[in-house]
């Protein structure tokens, strides 16, 4: 922990003439200009609250979140960026921060009023959720928190680059207080205070996390105090509602995050003027005697006290800049009320690229000696981190001669540095949420979670923001990161090491899911993933690894899969099995042992999960007409479910027999081999179900 002498002088600073004299620090470099720019960008912020709010009163919008009394420490941070330089990630009472980084009056009233050419969400999101990308104010969500690791991934990015090119690049990240109790808050912080990551953390304290105050959220009752034990972390403690104290200090912070110096932290304690948002009463918790103590500390009415009793302007000159603000808004409403509404034929539209992967699919014929799964997979990292100096593989245990638990990353450190392999802290949400951090700015980010497991954490991390980047930023914003992930029983891994993962991820939109069974496919999927401008979950079955019967001649470095291309592994004419992972091979020794039936068997390998081939589905379903949907998942609410529906809707004049499932029992996979042997499918259950199906 790094305490400032600013921030050590500030608890002795109490007397009226040392703070007369902060301020007349920070006035004295400023002109009248640029006084007066600031007061207008203040002024502008208030004011489009007010105005937002009558226009929900009229019934022209449904959500309001307000900005008023945080403006002052908003915009004296912004100050010190540079616009389209820096990167931000504001949250939702940043609008006053915005406008100083050069968002419009025009687009904030596009925003409110959810219009199609809203630069942030293109009307896909509430008010307050900005984002811009010529500005470099990454698109931002309703969860609070989840913004910081995504801002420390950026910032890791910045910190290569800086280096690398010569650049002086930060990152911005702000929230309230209330946010800092959010495990996203410390993982980020600890993250950036140990790599001196160029950050500055605002914490924009006004004691209410909407209602609950302070007193019952923090220890100590301060950010501040709180963050106290975080070695290498630069930290301040202001005043939020006196601009000049805040413009001091992030003066200050600013120059020491450009120049290096690690991670900044400013704890400015400001006030809310207005209730949470439009959906909050803050009269239920807050007396009308501590409101009235709150609006004393108004940082706007501060500000002009200043400027008056400075001479700066005049109480004439002030009124009339108040009139032509106003005026700007009034325009500036009138006229986004004329734009046009999103179309309901765009709704669709922006949830995955558009752009065709760049590489020419199954161009060549795997051919080279054979290889096992998680070799393949080594080779495929490998082949794509020569081809992508941009491309970065970390997780836990990764790095170094360890090369992940199950050495898929063997020797990449080596070879490519310990800069482009290298590991994380143990924590899932921080491995997702920098890894989308880099890649909205450019960066390839192949992340390993290392058991499927334990990759819940990260759920709001993946759900909410991986997912969603693109849809939300109507295609602005962008994150193709590539998540590895380890899953799948029959190694006696018990509850927490044999869990399958694909039916809770494929409801999650916007992020693409492969499930390879065997070498080839595995390479040749990871190397598309790779290559692809969307996210990736990429599950591996450990079991599969290095079984034999997984093994297949490796692929050459040109070898690509499509997803969405399912294929036949086994001809059939009497009955289908659909499948994917680890059943495939089950599925094969069962359709051979049929043969003696006279009972043939065709076998579809799905390949991938999202999307999954419904062509392939509809062509085995027409030929045979009795299907049987395999998944080692627990059968209720399995993946197999979706493919069961979507057979029932359009296939259903072909069946010659009821769909069948076949998947896990609805339990956790148990620890002795015996009862988990009980709990998971296997090829003795898949030919007793075959055989009803033939019996039809």
């Amino acid at each position: 922990m790094i305490e400032s002498k600013a921030a050590r002088k500030k608890s002795a600073d109490k007397t009226p003439s040392s703070k007369t004299k902060k301020k007349r620090s920070a006035s004295s470099e400023l002109s009248k200009e640029q006084l007066l720019r600031y007061y207008k960008l203040m002024f502008t912020a208030r004011s489009i609250d007010d105005k937002l709010l009558k226009m929900l009163k009229q019934g022209k919008a449904s959500f309001h979140i307000g900005t008023s009394g945080h403006e002052a420490a908003q915009i004296a941070v912004a100050a010190h960026l540079k616009t389209a330089s820096d990167w931000s990630y504001p949250y939702y009472r940043n609008l006053a921060y915005c406008l100083t980084m050069g968002m419009t009056i025009e687009d904030a009233m596009l925003e409110f009023l959810a219009k199609e050419e809203s630069p942030s969400t293109a009307g896909r999101q509430m008010y307050g959720h900005f984002g811009n990308d010529k500005l470099r104010i990454v698109s931002q969500s309703s969860p609070t928190g989840t913004q910081y690791l995504q801002a420390v991934g950026t910032a890791m990015g910045c910190k290569r680059q800086n280096k690398a090119e010569g650049r002086s690049e930060i990152v911005y990240v702000s929230s309230g207080e209330g946010t800092t109790s959010q495990g996203d808050f410390h993982e980020a912080i600890n993250w950036a205070a140990r790599e001196k990551l160029p950050v500055l953390f605002l914490i924009e304290d006004n004691g209410y996390a909407i209602s609950v105050p302070i007193s019952e959220q923090t220890a100590g009752q301060s950010v501040y105090k709180l963050t106290a034990g975080y070695e290498g972390l630069i930290r301040y403690d202001v005043d939020g509602t006196d601009f000049f104290e805040v413009y001091d200090v992030a003066k200050e912070a600013v120059e020491r995050c450009r120049n290096g110096e690690g991670a900044v932290l400013i704890n400015a304690k400001v006030v809310r003027l207005l209730p949470h948002s439009s959906s909050d009463d803050h009269s239920k918790y807050r007396t009308e005697e501590e409101l009235a103590e709150e609006r004393k500390k108004d940082c706007l009415l501060k500000y002009e006290q200043y400027l008056l009793e400075e001479g700066v302007v005049t109480p004439e000159e002030l009124e009339g800049i108040q009139t032509e603000i106003k005026r700007q808004i009034d325009e500036a409403a009138t006229w986004a009320e004329s734009r046009p509404d999103p179309k309901p034929e765009d709704v669709e539209k922006h949830i995955f690229s558009s752009e065709p992967v760049p590489v020419e699919f199954e161009a060549t014929v795997p051919s080279g000696a054979p290889i096992v799964m998680v070799d393949a997979i080594n080779k495929a990292l490998d082949e794509e981190m020569m081809h992508n100096p941009k491309m970065l593989v970390y997780g836990e245990d990764v790095a170094g001669s360890k090369g992940g638990v199950f050495t898929a990353t063997r020797g990449l450190t080596a070879k490519h540095g310990k800069d482009r392999c290298f590991n994380s802290p143990l924590a899932e949400s921080s491995i997702v949420g920098t890894a989308i951090g880099l890649a909205v700015m450019g960066y390839k980010p192949v992340v390993e979670i290392q058991f499927g497991d334990y990759i819940f954490p990260a759920m709001m991390q993946i759900r909410n923001e991986l997912g969603m980047m693109r849809y939300r930023s109507a295609g602005k914003w962008k994150c193709p990161v590539v998540i590895r992930v380890p899953v799948g029983g029959y190694i006696h891994g018990a509850h927490y090491h044999s869990q399958n993962i694909e039916g809770i991820f494929a409801h999650c939109v916007g992020i693409k899911i492969a499930f390879p069974s065997n070498a080839a496919d595995a390479k040749g999927l990871l190397k598309t993933a790779c290559r692809m401008d969307d996210p990736v979950l990429f599950l591996e079955h450990k079991f599969l690894y290095r079984q034999g019967f997984a093994k297949s001649p490796e692929p050459d470095e040109h070898y690509f899969l499509p997803f969405g291309k399912a294929k036949v592994v086994r001809e059939g004419e009497h009955i289908s099995v659909i499948t994917y992972g680890a059943l495939v091979q089950q599925a094969l020794n069962a359709a051979k042992k049929l043969e003696q039936e006279d009972i043939s068997v065709e076998v579809i390998d799905l390949r991938t999960i999202i999307p999954y081939d419904k062509d392939a589905i509809m062509r085995t379903v027409k030929k045979t007409g009795k299907v049987l949907v395999a998944h080692e998942d627990t059968l209720t609410q399995g993946f197999g479910a979706e493919i069961a529906a979507f057979i029932a809707e359009h296939g259903f004049m072909y069946l010659d027999a009821p769909i069948m499932r076949i998947g896990g029992l609805d339990i956790p996979v148990p620890y002795n081999p015996i009862l988990e042997e009980a709990a998971l499918p296997n090829e003795k259950k898949i030919l007793d179900k075959l055989r009803y199906l033939a019996a039809f």
